[in-house]
């Protein structure tokens, strides 16, 4: 009974390090990790035949999964953020995943019949810069890049080129765009985003 015990302890005290142990430092094979990951759950929805409707939603559970969408969220926001209270930033993050979702959703709509294939990884000071080709048909191939860091904690990529197109340079002016059209109005902003992408 004593030796099951301490079997028994031995096996708990192995487990709890396990979780507790942080985890490895990105690198180049787990940024490449990362979109592989991601290039593959995009190519399973634009081949599934799901309605756009569906698709999105999909997208959105991509983004939540493989994005930092609170970054990107606060990059949008930009200076604008110190004035929000705590419940307008939540709000901002989760109408801006479901905005995000819609707005790059449509755009990998375009790949039906195409795909992504991932190619190669740069790295740069603090983040790896992975670069995929999409293949669409009737268009010559053209490059979309994701750049990946650790900072939460957990490899997530943060920012997206899309044909040259920065993603977080773009989602912020779209929304300072968005507040200036609401002069300066957060609430009314986020319910325009709500419905926007």
């Amino acid at each position: 009974m004593g030796s099951r015990m301490l079997t028994r302890r031995l096996f708990l005290a192995s487990t709890l390090a396990l979780v507790a142990r942080p985890s490895l430092a990105l690198d180049q094979s787990s940024a490449k990790a990362l979109i592989t990951q991601l290039v593959g759950q995009i190519n399973i929805v634009i081949d599934s035949g799901q309605s756009e409707t569906g698709m999105y939603l999909e997208f959105e559970k991509i983004f939540k999964t493989f994005a930092d969408t609170s970054f990107i969220a606060a990059y949008a926001m930009g200076a604008d953020g110190r004035r929000a209270s705590t419940s307008q930033k939540q709000s901002f993050s989760n109408a801006f995943t479901g905005y995000l979702a819609r707005r790059y959703g449509a755009r990998f709509r375009e790949f039906i019949g195409g795909r992504l294939e991932v190619k190669n990884v740069t790295k740069h000071k603090r983040f790896y810069e992975v670069s995929t080709t999409a293949y669409l048909r009737g268009e010559a191939p053209f490059t979309v890049s994701f750049h990946v860091s650790d900072r939460t904690g957990k490899d997530l990529f943060f920012n997206m080129y899309i044909e040259g197109v920065n993603m977080l340079l773009s989602e912020r002016t779209e929304i300072g765009a968005m507040l200036d059209r609401r002069r300066g109005n957060i609430d009314a902003m986020i319910a325009d985003l709500q419905k926007a992408g």
